[in-house]
């Protein structure tokens, strides 16, 4: 209660700055709102450069700064892998194996991080319940771990999307069966996959991959693994080769599955968050260092 006391008293008589950091902070929030949706709209592929950059880097700082050295080492390490994935899918030509290797390494990503933030949403729920007394857990142990748990999940779960969304990018350039514009370029054997390149029926005593299949509405047929890898961790929502709207409510039938396409749109929205927040923190923390309004 005295710090509580001293804390009015050292701060009476600025209500009027205090209102105009208010105002600033708001008004910064509104502009850059707009001026990062109009440069997404217009320069897509630069937000999304620039973007990815900022997921990886910013939380670099802190980490280094506040010494999460066990971040630190998971983040090295899931860099150096991604790194060699993503060297990978902007070869050319493109190695017929790559697709594969891409989608088996995000899609993986995104099940741990799904997984992770679900426990680690479930731990901070059974703190605030105060079900962590039952295993004699105290409670800031258990938020903390509920919290660790969590940030892990949602932050990688945005990074690898990020990055799975760019080799998607480069692999559908690289593949060649549409160019920018939308427009074959050339024909499509409807016994190859799009995505993989690779032939979707094979016979016993040839070479390739047999799994299950999956026929889009625009009738293009693909391996049931490429095309969900395509839709959910590349982001995709049209066809690999004719650009056509994908149902994705029509795809996942299968009701369970339908969580994953809402954790994907949450962690689009969080996305904002991580990357550009501290990028306005800051800009309005200097516009008040400017204005003499510390």
């Amino acid at each position: 209660r005295v710090e509580h006391v001293r804390m009015h008293a050292k701060h009476r008589g600025h209500e009027a700055m205090h209102a105009e950091m208010v105002l600033i902070l708001i008004a910064t929030l509104v502009v850059a709102q707009l001026l990062l949706v109009q440069w997404k709209q217009r320069h897509p592929r630069s937000y999304n450069m620039v973007t990815l950059f900022q997921m990886w880097v910013v939380p670099l700082y802190f980490t280094i700064k506040l010494n999460w050295w066990r971040f630190l080492v998971i983040w090295v390490l899931f860099s150096a892998v991604t790194a060699f994935v993503t060297f990978r899918a902007t070869r050319k030509p493109l190695v017929q194996t790559t697709p594969r290797l891409v989608y088996k390494w995000f899609l993986l990503i995104y099940k741990i991080s799904y997984a992770t933030g679900i426990v680690g949403y479930m731990a901070v729920m059974f703190t605030l319940f105060g079900l962590n007394l039952l295993f004699r857990i105290k409670p800031e142990d258990a938020m903390d771990f509920g919290i660790s748990l969590l940030f892990y999940g949602l932050y990688y779960g945005v990074l690898e999307r990020d990055f799975a969304e760019m080799c998607a990018d480069y692999m559908a350039s690289t593949i060649g069966f549409y160019s920018a514009s939308g427009m074959p370029t050339k024909h499509l054997s409807d016994s190859v996959c799009a995505v993989c390149g690779q032939q979707i029926f094979v016979d016993v005593n040839e070479e390739g991959i047999i799994e299950n299949t999956y026929r889009l509405s625009c009738n293009h047929v693909f391996h049931e693994f490429c095309i969900r890898g395509w839709c959910i961790v590349g982001k995709k929502q049209t066809c690999p080769y004719c650009k056509e709207k994908v149902d994705l409510k029509r795809m996942f039938s299968n009701p369970w599955e339908r969580p994953h396409v809402m954790y994907g749109q949450l962690l689009d929205w969080l996305r904002y968050l991580v990357a550009w927040q501290p990028v306005i923190v800051g800009l309005v923390q200097g516009i008040n260092y400017i204005l003499g309004l510390e």
